[in-house]
């Protein structure tokens, strides 16, 4: 028993077929994971990623349904809701009723949310441009490819 057991010891590890630090998937989550360092260092706690979004896209596109806001901003109905909830009670996104569809709320920023969207900006741009630092000109474009091919 103790041959085999020191023959184990002293042997090499048989390569897994699976290599996480080869895997897009946590390739991806540790990309991610330090362009939220970055967004919290820059942007602050005050506002999340996905805060930061919908009040981004509301800058963009104006009034939407909260629904809509979901789709152009990749967040489901429950998580949506949460977001525009907190973000109202914050004073920074507000809700009227639809002109064209009396049963739909549109959202839209407030005063306060449009002047945060326009002062966060800048800051949200350089987030993006640290995250993609280490990259040339032209790697961001090819990264910037794939990554779109792989939505």
């Amino acid at each position: 028993m103790a041959r085999s057991a020191t023959a184990k010891k002293n042997s090499k590890p048989v390569r897994a077929s699976y290599i996480l630090d080869e895997q897009i998937g946590f390739i991806l989550r540790m990309v991610s994971q330090r362009h939220a360092a970055i967004f919290a260092r820059d942007i602050g706690t005050n506002l999340t990623p996905t805060q930061w979004a919908a009040l981004s896209k509301l800058a963009e596109t104006g009034p939407c349904s909260q629904n809509q806001l979901g789709r152009l901003t990749a967040m489901d109905v429950a998580t949506i809701k949460g977001v525009i909830d907190r973000l109202t009670a914050r004073g920074l996104t507000e809700t009227s009723p639809d002109p064209d569809d009396g049963r739909r709320l549109l959202v839209s920023l407030s005063r306060a949310g449009q002047q945060l969207a326009e002062k966060i900006a800048p800051n949200a741009l350089a987030v993006s441009k640290e995250t993609l630092a280490p990259l040339d000109a032209r790697e961001r474009e090819t990264l910037f490819a794939l990554l779109n091919k792989l939505r």
